[in-house]
């Protein structure tokens, strides 16, 4: 097993707020405040705050969402302000000078008001339950810290989507071992702080959580994903800060991370051949990124041995675009949704004396905006006209997943022009849409639905598509 920590910490940004395991009422509810470190995140933090906000479960209550924007030079902050105006959970606090992760997160820490804290990152996306799975353990008072499975959206059949892969899948089997958590955490709120110069946070408040008798647990089940970097450089500039980080932690707080051990690494890269050696790509791709990861590892001994910090670094560029790998996020997905949307035409009376001229417009309309949605999909998805501007998407996707293909399909729509009737009238469309999602997520097998209610017309229309 891992080491645990077991000096006193000396820096006076790591004072322990309580003693070890303190007896408290075992609520009902996990109330829980969400952490979010931001740095130049224009791009997803918006998608982020949204896909945090719509978490739901009957363990947890989400008392807030801090947004700390370290030295931000792009539209991070006004997006977050902006948004805070319509949801009041949401808090924004502005670093004018960036400080480093720690530094942000010691900030959230002085500002949580619940007795879980959770910090996630603000270019990953959570799938709809993940932060009940995350929290629902702290309701035994000897759980002190939870992490969830990161799954990249990278393209496994490239080499570097093949080696990140890799990576998070041996990140994976070893945490169920010998827990190492990081990418989304949550933990409670019962530190005041982490060391500054820290570059591995979720190691240095691991570290603390232990000291403090606390036990740790690794939740598959709560999946949140990322996106790995897709360059060489990239690669070994993030591996290097990491293994860096990693040996600064075992020095200073006395606390080896899991994954520093060859010997678990090894084990597990034997019991997941088949997807690592199953074939001479895979073999060769697997050996270059061993390869790769014992060069980024003796980068990060080097810059341990020069003292070259590594608590303040720069963006990894290639890990922020998440808007690309919608796509590949749902190709990695087990569940099924299905998306009916709803074109209503402008001006149409809904009456008996015009409804078959209107029932005939509409379906002209879905015919012309077909190939639209079409653009939007996967070849293997399935998009059908069920009615009167009745159009069926199935696809291979979470109900978060969905829920951003139908809004993207609804602004294309929408944005499209249309004419129908022999004289060729243009007319301004309306999309309303519903989903629902079939996860099989229970361990025998049985199936999960979820999404919002829908009417007996719309479900008739997912019955005749769902069985084609």
């Amino acid at each position: 097993m891992p080491y645990m920590a077991a000096n006193t910490i000396s820096d006076p940004h790591t004072e322990l707020v309580n003693d070890p395991v303190v007896e408290e009422e075992n609520e009902e509810v996990i109330r829980c405040s969400i952490g979010i470190m931001a740095y130049n995140e224009e791009a997803n933090i918006e998608r982020t705050l949204q896909s945090v906000l719509e978490q739901t479960g009957p363990s947890i209550h989400i008392d807030e969402v801090i947004v700390v924007a370290s030295g931000c030079t792009d539209r991070t902050v006004p997006i977050v302000a902006e948004m805070a105006l319509q949801e009041p959970r949401i808090h924004l606090c502005v670093q004018e000078k960036r400080e480093g992760k720690a530094s942000a997160i010691n900030l959230f820490l002085k500002q949580a008001i619940s007795p879980v804290v959770v910090l996630i990152g603000a270019d990953i996306i959570p799938e709809i339950s993940a932060i009940e799975h995350l929290c629902s353990p702290f309701k035994g008072l000897s759980i002190g810290m939870v992490g969830g499975r990161p799954v990249p959206i990278n393209d496994p059949d490239t080499m570097m989507g093949h080696a990140v892969h890799l990576l998070w899948r041996l990140h994976d089997r070893v945490a169920r071992v010998y827990p190492k958590l990081g990418e989304v955490i949550a933990f409670r709120n019962v530190i005041s702080g982490i060391p500054t110069d820290s570059a591995v946070d979720e190691i240095s408040i691991q570290a603390l959580i232990s000291q403090l008798g606390y036990q740790l647990m690794y939740k598959p089940e709560c999946v949140v994903y990322n996106k790995g970097p897709v360059t060489v450089r990239d690669f070994l500039k993030q591996r290097r800060r990491i293994y860096a980080g990693h040996l600064k932690v075992l020095k200073q707080q006395n606390y080896e991370a899991s994954t520093m051990k060859v010997t678990p690494i090894f084990r597990q890269l034997i019991a997941c051949r088949h997807f690592a050696l199953s074939t001479p790509k895979q073999v060769v791709w697997t050996l270059i990124a061993m390869m790769l990861e014992c060069y980024a590892r003796f980068q990060g001994h080097y810059d341990y041995w020069r003292k070259r910090e590594h608590h303040i670094w720069q963006a990894v560029s290639s890990t922020k675009d998440l808007e690309e790998g919608e796509f590949k996020m749902r190709r990695i997905c087990n569940a099924q949704s299905v998306i009916v949307f709803r074109l209503l035409l402008e001006g149409a009376k809904h009456n008996d004396v015009q409804r078959e001229r209107e029932d005939r417009e509409a379906n002209e309309a879905a015919r012309k905006l077909l190939p639209i949605l079409r653009n939007e999909i996967r070849k293997e998805d399935k998009l059908s006209i069920n009615g009167p501007g009745i159009m069926t998407a199935v696809i291979r996707a979470e109900q978060q997943g969905a829920e951003l293909l139908a809004q993207r399909i609804k602004k294309a729509v929408e944005a499209a022009p249309v004419r129908v009737g022999s004289r060729g009238r243009e007319v301004k469309v309306t999309v309303a849409y519903s989903s629902l999602t079939f996860a099989s997520q229970a361990s025998n097998g049985e199936m999960t639905v979820s999404g919002p209610h829908i009417n007996e017309a719309v479900m008739a229309a997912i019955v005749t598509n769902a069985g084609e």
